[in-house]
């Protein structure tokens, strides 16, 4: 149904008052400093949150204006997004690991008068782009270390930011929040990027709340709920889980202390709603595995034996499918010798819900955690339609669809295959871009969501690629290059991987490997390496990842429609794809383009008869500095299976 206009709760300023009002005394966000976790209650957040509004609003924010927040998730961080809400001004996060230039863009395109800096770092990127954003006249940062030689008059500390706000009456403020309502911009996000400059997606309050709500009905969420929020600020699914259910749902949200202690953190906080890419997911049982292949004899038969036991066992009991009595037991004792140790050790042990999105994850790896007795599931979204999409409901989880629709969630095939989606979350517009606005959606109302899919027999949305990347070989075999790659990075050794084929005579693909999976794997195999570039180049890696690719092949040659798609040539890449090079995104997704056209010479080289090829890339440091990697790698061909 729809909201109704004069709906009391129809802002997130409005929620947080219903909070304050309702759990005054209950925890509302910790964070992780200096070892020591600092809590802040419903009641203590919304003071805050009031002072820090007064503060903007004396600084000179005003309704309709733009406010950007950079930095990793820190409370203030999201404070900051509430109290330029109070205002009506609109919150737009940042890529806190945002090179100048891609910093620029943002902060220029949304007309942005006034950003909050979490730290030097992010302060220093702000006063290089200076001549770049003209309009951007306060820079307010909230921790001090470094900054006390900083002159220029534009910057100002978050506690005189606050100091200022304190100081000034506050009935105003009451009737500036009244004045929001459901239909007015809550926020912009913006877009990856993949084939251009990012888009500006304005979500209205009706749109994020409504979809919020939504959610947590669908997954009987509740105030009892803990978070742990670790993504970046600037993605559309930190914003909709960490803040947006929050302040819905009224549970708690904790910061950890940096991105280098997330899994300590993790463990001491035991979230009970978790989220994480099919990459982090990855990573961990990659750790796993190698503690595993580093312990006691004992200990790999009992982790063998009772992974097979919960293989068989565990997915069918969170499935509610009938178990016998001695399988039951059998689990039971895995629980206590095995799958508890490792949820505990994984800081999973009072996940109740679990979440993973934005790419295909390997469905051992999937199995893997479900066996476990962890209710992992996947969703589909996009940051136009606030997230939502497809979920998975519980006793229905596959793990190659991505769900049915979401609750008020319209999908439907178009005749290219293309999904198109109608929800109370799609996206009001991109900002000052109206043309892709009109691009973006159908004449009666539907999201062109640009991914090719199908609804398999069961109703389940089965996602295949980017509508646009969808090709042909010479011959006519259909070519899906994302399905191809995540095959291939379904395996522990394979971090990335890019597929090339459209309108040639056979398939090829660039590999990066993992580099801890696979340097593990060296030294148990007695393979010395001195860098990653070092290790992919070695004919032992190469072997390696052949196998990898065979099996892709095997896989494909089962599927009618892909079997004239199997891998014939692949290389291993010399450096890993990296954001700061161009080569992905910031929420990492593959720039194919850029990248076929900056690795032109190793693409043509994939098409040739050369089984070598020598390549000289310009690379950037984490410091900013320039500079140019060198190598001759080799090219491997591959059978196709039958």
């Amino acid at each position: 149904m729809p909201i109704p206009a004069d709906r009391a709760q129809d802002t997130f300023p409005k929620l947080l008052r219903r909070n304050a009002d309702l759990r005054a005394m209950r925890v509302a966000m910790r964070e992780k400093e200096f070892g020591i976790w600092q809590s802040w209650t419903w009641a203590a957040m919304a003071a805050e949150i009031r002072n820090l509004a007064k503060g903007l609003a004396a600084i000179g924010l005003k309704r309709g204006q733009t406010i950007a927040l950079v930095g990793d998730n820190r409370p203030k961080l999201y404070w900051a997004i509430c109290a330029a809400q109070c205002l009506g001004a609109i919150p737009v996060p940042v890529y806190q690991d945002a090179v100048a230039d891609e910093m620029a863009f943002v902060i220029g395109h949304a007309e942005t008068h006034i950003a909050i800096a979490e730290d030097q770092e992010q302060v220093d990127k702000l006063l290089a782009i200076a001549a770049k954003t003209p309009a951007l006249t306060r820079i307010v940062f909230t921790d001090a270390r470094g900054m006390r030689n900083y002159a220029d008059p534009a910057l100002m500390g978050y506690d005189a930011l606050i100091e200022a706000g304190a100081a000034t009456e506050d009935a105003w403020l009451d009737a500036e929040i009244a004045k929001g309502k459901g239909s007015d911009a809550s926020v912009m996000l913006y877009t990856s990027g993949t084939t251009g400059q990012p888009k500006g997606v304005l979500l209205s309050f009706d749109n994020v709340i409504r979809t919020a709500e939504n959610a947590i009905a669908f997954d009987k969420l509740s105030e009892a709920d803990e978070i742990l929020a670790y993504l970046p600020m600037a993605w559309v699914g930190d914003h909709i889980f960490s803040y947006a259910e929050a302040y819905v749902a009224g549970f708690c949200v904790n910061c950890p202390e940096s991105g280098a202690t997330v899994m300590t953190d993790l463990k001491e906080i035991g979230p009970s709603f978790f989220f994480a890419p099919p990459r982090i997911f990855e990573n961990i049982l990659t750790q796993v595995s190698i503690r595993i292949e580093d312990a006691s004899a004992l200990k790999r038969w009992l982790y063998r034996h009772f992974m097979a036991v919960a293989k068989r066992t565990g997915i069918a009991l969170m499935d509610g499918k009938q178990v016998s009595a001695f399988d039951r037991l059998h689990y039971a004792l895995g629980e206590i010798l095995v799958y508890g140790p490792i949820k505990n050790v994984l800081g999973l042990s009072r996940m109740r819900l679990g979440y993973t999105a934005g790419e295909a994850i390997g469905p051992d790896i999937f199995d893997f955690y479900r066996s476990l007795g962890l209710n992992l599931k996947q969703l589909y979204g996009a940051t136009e339609t606030s997230v939502f999409i497809c979920m998975q409901p519980d006793g229905q989880i596959k793990s190659d669809t991505v769900g049915v629709a979401a609750p008020e969630v319209e999908i439907k095939i178009a005749e290219n295959g293309e999904v198109l989606v109608k929800s109370p979350g799609v996206f009001a517009a991109y900002y000052k871009n109206p043309d892709a606005t009109g691009g973006a959606k159908t004449p009666d109302g539907y999201y062109r969501t640009g991914d090719a899919g199908f609804f398999d027999r069961d109703g389940h949305l089965k996602i295949i690629d980017r509508a646009k990347d969808v090709g042909r070989l010479t011959d006519g075999t259909l070519f899906a290059p994302k399905y191809v790659e995540n095959k291939l990075k379904f395996f522990a050794y394979v971090k990335e991987a890019v597929a090339f084929g459209d309108g040639r005579d056979r398939v090829a693909v660039f590999v990066n490997i993992d580099l801890d999976a696979v340097g593990n794997w060296a030294e148990r195999n007695g393979i010395a390496y001195a860098s990653y570039q070092e290790l992919a180049a070695k004919k032992e890696v190469y072997d390696l990842i052949g196998t990898c690719v065979e099996q892709v092949n095997r896989d494909l040659a089962n599927d009618p429609q892909l079997a004239g798609s199997q891998i014939r040539r692949f290389l291993v890449l010399h450096k890993e794809l990296d954001a700061d090079d161009g080569e992905l995104t910031r929420t990492r997704k593959v720039r194919r383009g850029f990248i076929a056209e900056r690795y032109a010479k190793l693409v043509e080289a994939l098409y040739s008869n050369t089984d070598r090829a020598h390549i000289s890339t310009a690379i950037t440091y984490e410091d900013g500095r320039k500079g140019r990697l060198d190598a001759d790698l080799m090219i491997r061909d591959v059978k196709a299976a039958a």
